[in-house]
């Protein structure tokens, strides 16, 4: 599924939407975690990572692994400084209100079915 359709399907914020060609990118499934040495163990490509985290660290491990963007759950913004570089990388950054148990069940939902249940 591209990225453009999750995003309007699951209502998400896109805080650098200057990132060229985001809406192209495929989802191939979804990976929730905080804890970045676990991310970095199992997130897959094409993955889009969930998670609370919004340091610049993120940004590293999203590129390290090529996964599709960050999600950035209950409402937490990431500062300008995460926003910059994860543009100048090319990791697109997105935010929602729902907190991650919701959020991936609606994911998993629309990423297996095609539609949230």
């Amino acid at each position: 599924m591209k990225l453009s359709e999750v995003v309007k399907v699951m209502g998400l914020k896109i805080f650098n939407p200057e990132v060229e060609g985001w809406e192209m990118i495929e989802v191939s499934w979804g990976y929730a975690s905080d804890l970045l040495s676990d991310v970095i163990a199992g997130l897959s490509k094409d993955e889009l990572w969930v998670t609370i985290q919004r340091h610049l660290n993120v940004v590293a491990v999203a590129k390290l692994k090529d996964g599709a963007g960050i999600v950035i759950t209950k409402g937490i913004i990431p500062d300008d400084a995460t926003i910059k570089k994860a543009t100048e990388e090319g990791v697109v950054l997105l935010g929602t209100e729902m907190n991650t148990f919701e959020f991936c069940g609606k994911l998993y939902n629309l990423l297996k079915y095609g539609e949230i249940r």
